[in-house]
């Protein structure tokens, strides 16, 4: 079985309060949109290992024992010890690391797959709580719909949004921002207006109002993420915002209005329909 797990932007993002466990309180809107990986799911009942990962294209980081694929696939069968031997294959094209929740698309459609391989049955609640114990963005995309989140992004309510009328450009200059060093420095603070408010006004009056607050701390730090978000307003960006806590930048423009990019070679450039 293959599937094409998406990735997702941000709009808006709010860091609400400090929990007591440690985390943090936010709002945000979850938004599909159509850059993907390829994931590969195949039952190899002759293997000697229960789960086997191999990928290619963008470099993985990290032990293939901590890829979130293996994951999820080790937490169903600590419920369905009969899961068969499975090889995984992930061609990776989504950028890690870069505030656009590849690593969470892979893990949930890892059980979503497996759960039809296997014909385990499971309803989408079902999954929505495995994929909470896997990852905060991990929910989001069993659903796979424009959602406003809350709690540490794991509360999800769908969120009627349609940006099929825009082009979306996609900008990743290859730097990984750590989400601990991202939070340095961040005030949480109930916001003037709510970001479900905010997205009820034309695309061209969210940039008075429609903010992510990761980017007070990571503009400090990295200036070339500032350039971009600069630079495709200049290009004729209605909205343009980092994702997450970075370095990925979005920027929101007229279909008939995309422009011609001058980003340095080696950054990554995607020009997306809205959907």
């Amino acid at each position: 079985m293959v599937s094409f797990p998406n990735c997702k932007i941000n709009l808006g993002l709010h860091i609400l309060r400090k929990r007591s466990d440690g985390y943090h309180d936010l709002e945000t809107v979850f938004y599909p949109i159509g850059l993907t990986d390829i994931l590969e799911i195949i039952e190899n009942r002759y293997a000697k290992t229960a789960v086997h990962l191999s990928t290619s294209g963008e470099p993985v980081e990290g032990r293939p024992a901590n890829n979130l694929c293996v994951r999820a696939y080790r937490l169903l069968q600590k419920d369905f010890p009969s899961l068969p031997p499975t090889l995984i294959h992930l061609h990776k094209v989504i950028p890690a690391g870069a505030g656009l929740g590849g690593g969470s698309a892979n893990a949930s459609f890892t059980l979503q797959m497996i759960n039809e391989i296997a014909g385990l049955g499971l309803n989408q609640q079902q999954l929505l709580h495995y994929a909470a114990q896997l990852g905060s963005d991990c929910p989001f995309f069993i659903i796979n719909k424009p959602c406003y989140a809350t709690g540490r992004g794991e509360i999800l309510e769908e969120f009627e949004l349609d940006l099929s009328t825009y082009s979306i450009v996609l900008v990743n200059p290859g730097i990984h921002v750590n989400t601990g060093v991202a939070f340095t420095g961040i005030v949480p603070a109930m916001p003037a207006y709510s970001i479900k408010e905010i997205l009820q006004q034309p695309v061209s009056q969210w940039k008075y109002k429609l903010q992510n607050d990761f980017e007070k701390t990571v503009f400090k730090t990295y200036r070339e993420i500032v350039d971009i978000k600069d630079s495709l307003y200049q290009q004729g960006a209605l909205y343009a915002s980092m994702s997450g806590s970075g370095s990925s930048v979005y920027g929101i423009f007229e279909k008939d209005k995309v422009p011609v990019t001058s980003f340095p070679a080696d950054y990554f450039v995607k020009i997306l329909p809205g959907k």
